[in-house]
């Protein structure tokens, strides 16, 4: 607990949570149903195609939303009990959004490829 990032706070917070499993396996999962639902060779029609590239980007947005808000309202918290640890947090709370919207951005890459492969 000497230097300004505590992991283990971070791991353990509530925000780290959501319904008893942690934030990481959801993500993890929902990555393993889309890899699952791209990879397996089946004949879908046009409609259904659209619903599973709608569902996989509005899920994506959804999360990554939601990602975003607790990380914004944990680095606020932190900001609020330590104001001299501004610099770190500040950097990492940057580069976290950023890899949370690129979650999104791969999000809409593989609807956009889900359309592709329809037309």
């Amino acid at each position: 607990e000497t230097g300004t990032i505590n992991c283990q706070k971070v791991t353990t917070s509530s925000y780290s949570v959501i319904a008893g499993v942690p934030v990481a396996v959801l993500g993890l999962a929902y990555f393993a149903v889309m890899c699952v639902l791209l990879a397996v060779p089946v004949r879908r029609s046009e409609i259904a195609t659209l619903q599973v590239a709608g569902a996989a980007i509005g899920i994506a947005a959804g999360l990554c939303g939601l990602g975003q808000g607790r990380a914004t309202s944990s680095a606020v918290e932190c900001l609020a009990r330590n104001p001299g640890a501004r610099p770190g947090i500040f950097i990492f709370l940057i580069l976290g959004l950023a890899l949370i919207e690129s979650l999104a951005l791969y999000a809409l890459v593989i609807a956009f490829q889900i359309l592709g492969k329809m037309r």
